[in-house]
């Protein structure tokens, strides 16, 4: 029988050390299909490869296969890392072709190759060069791999101010390189046709990001793969994001476009008319923050695309024109797809209640077998709160989207009559999007009898252009509104207690959560890890792909830096009227400590309760299993102390000043 505790004081089984244990994370679904493996004598191969993210491996990457339904076969050996640098971010650092491996190495940045398990890797680009390589494909017509090359030499040399990013024919043989596409600020998705006579690429120019305006580009490739000829747009242009473009097994181009306002495929017929493939009000693919992804994929047996409209398993038959959608496998959410051998598709799925796993799915049958889990669930789902998804009303006569996670444990109840405290959390990116994907630490406050509100601002993905775009010149202002609406909303609905709303975030939605802290009063408690405090410090210091990335969603600097300072929390930390907890890397270079030392300092004088747990050792984002238990519990402790409950757990306890 449950017993009857209050909210917040609840005994779970979901412990700050269980959420900082070592889970993988999985990346990179490729399958080889060129029918060259050792025993395989079909077109297609039941061969599937994927990246693993082991962070008790000091987060090395480690390309790992399976045949079948036989255990997994790890390939990356130990001193390497198969981890691309390219817009820093990376994504794409590996391919397979023939039985054999290709990926970028982490700390020297070449290429190398990987004839078997057992082999050592080779290197196929040069030592020292400065060049970093991502988004790489094999072509066997031609015998040359071509990927994207982003040249950090020039830099050091003193030749240009940013990196160069080029399309690059590799011969893998004699490690010759040359340019096939230059002169735009980016590129991704380089891609010969089946017949190696032609290539396709995505190109954007600062100050655009991927998910503004973007263009495919096509051209004729030299016979000896040398260079292109008759290079022409294919399509995209101003305020139009276009991006994934593959040729299908019999020569016809696809690609994803923006242009009905939602992430859409497009097939280019030989007429040259542009055909949306199984249209609808849903997103195909994502925010291109990394190389890598597979939003779809081509049967040339079966004359069948895989696609994942609205993060929904779909195939569609090519022949026919039907579409079936929504499969059943059991998750939620499918993402980095490929087709393999005798009618199967490959992803990474996960759901509310499962971790993300590489799934193979049987499209005529829709048999779902499991692959690699990523990490079991590790308590029964009796702890587990499983999101609602929902909309309301925000500023403006605008609505926003996001998922409410409300207490759950099967041992405790409330008090009747009482409600729980909130806690809402504001994503990173800010152009990125939170999922229904089981995620530990929001189980953690969930099964402690604090609900959590995941909001998806306006400017999020996955809602389509025309609210995605609505972040444009209004970063801390929609997110934060958003973030205050979605508590309120779910307070008036007498969800929550309207007394006890707090906020948190990390990095940019560090920064969402001091902007709503300074900017809005209604927030009773805030806690932000590493958030960003100073916009125009973010804007003057940091990488080439982000470098512009303001322009956008606040604007041009310093063209506009009196926006800048007037949206810059730290420059109004004497508005602050709540109390505030932060937890904040000694080592950050994007978000000095002193930011977070000067908010800190500023609620003190003000008598306000408030605490500040600097970690001298790490950086922007917190890495070591003991400091994500420390802040998690330290969180956990700080709103006990401030909304009054007190927690099962005693070992979370953090200095808390102004407070008896």
């Amino acid at each position: 029988m449950a017993t009857c505790s209050t909210y917040g004081s609840w005994k779970s089984p979901i412990s700050s050390a269980l959420v900082a244990e070592s889970g993988i994370r999985l990346s990179d679904v490729r399958v080889d299909k060129s029918g060259k493996h050792p025993g395989k004598s079909s077109s297609h191969s039941t061969r599937v490869y994927w990246s693993e993210l082991r962070p008790a491996e000091g987060g090395r990457y480690v390309v790992c296969s399976k045949d079948g339904d036989s255990q997994p076969t790890e390939w990356t050996p130990e001193g390497f890392n198969a981890r691309t640098l390219v817009h820093e971010y990376g994504g794409g650092a590996m391919f397979v072709h023939g039985g054999v491996v290709y990926f970028s190495n982490f700390t020297d940045q070449r290429l190398y190759r990987q004839t078997s398990p057992d082999a050592a890797p080779e290197p196929i680009t040069p030592a020292d060069s400065g060049w970093r390589f991502a988004d790489g494909e094999f072509c066997e017509k031609l015998n040359i791999i071509t990927a994207v090359r982003e040249d950090h030499g020039v830099v050091k040399r003193g030749e240009a101010k940013e990196a160069v990013n080029t399309v690059v024919a590799i011969h893998p043989d004699t490690q010759e390189q040359f340019v096939l596409a230059s002169g735009s600020d980016f590129y991704a998705s380089p891609r010969v046709s089946p017949d190696g006579k032609k290539i396709c690429w995505t190109q954007w120019n600062h100050p655009n990001m991927p998910w503004d305006s973007t263009e495919i580009w096509q051209a004729d490739i030299k016979p000896d793969a040398r260079g292109v000829m008759e290079a022409h747009k294919v399509c995209g242009g101003d305020d139009i994001s276009v991006m994934y473009p593959r040729w299908s097994p019999s020569g016809d181009l696809y690609y994803i476009s923006d242009v009905s306002d939602w992430w859409n495929l497009y097939h280019v017929t030989p007429s040259g008319d542009h055909v949306a493939i199984a249209p609808q009000e849903k997103e195909i693919g994502g925010p291109h923050w990394q190389f890598g992804n597979t939003p779809y994929d081509f049967d040339a047996d079966k004359g069948v695309i895989i696609t994942s409209y609205g993060m929904e398993l779909g195939f569609y038959e090519m022949g026919s024109g039907k579409y079936q959608k929504n499969l059943e496998t059991g998750f939620k959410t499918h993402g980095c797809l490929v087709m393999g051998g005798k009618g199967c598709a490959y992803c990474i799925a996960s759901s509310p209640t499962r971790f993300p796993c590489v799934i193979r799915v049987n499209y005529a049958t829709s048999k779902t077998d499991i692959m690699k889990n990523s990490k079991e669930v590790p308590v029964d789902t009796g702890y587990v709160s499983v999101p609602e998804q929902i909309t309301f009303p925000t500023e403006g006569g605008d609505v926003a989207h996001a998922y409410f996670y409300p207490p759950n444990n099967k041992d405790f109840t409330a008090p009747e009559g009482t409600l729980p405290p909130l806690l809402v959390r504001a994503h990173g990116g800010p152009t990125s999007a939170c999922s229904s994907t089981l995620d530990l630490k929001i189980q953690y406050f969930t099964s402690r009898g604090v609900g959590l509100l995941d909001v998806n601002y306006r400017g999020s993905t996955g809602y389509g252009k025309i609210y995605r775009n609505k972040l444009r010149k209004n970063w801390g202002i929609h997110d934060v509104h958003d973030c205050c609406h979605g508590a309120l909303y779910l307070a008036d609905k007498g969800r929550v207690d309207k007394k006890r709303l707090a906020i948190d975030g990390g990095s940019a939605g560090g920064y969402t959560t001091n902007a709503a802290l300074v900017f809005r009063n209604d927030f009773h408690a805030g806690v932000s890890h590493y958030g960003v405090g100073d916009l125009e410090a973010l804007a003057k210091d940091t990488h080439k792909f982000e470098s512009r990335y303001l322009d956008t969603i606040v604007g041009p600097y310093p063209d506009m830096e009196s926006i800048y300072k007037e949206r810059s929390p730290i420059n109004h930390v004497d508005q602050l009227s709540c109390p505030i907890a932060l937890f904040q890397g000694g080592e950050d270079k994007i978000v000095p400590p002193n930011q977070a030392e000067m908010m800190f300092e500023a609620v003190k004088n003000k008598g306000l309760p408030c605490a500040f747990v600097l970690f001298p050792d790490e950086q922007h984002g917190f890495r070591k299993a003991e400091n994500i238990r420390k802040a998690l519990d330290g969180e956990f402790y700080f709103l006990g102390r401030v909304f009054g409950y007190e927690p099962a757990d005693k070992g979370g306890e953090i200095a808390v000043e102004n407070m008896d």
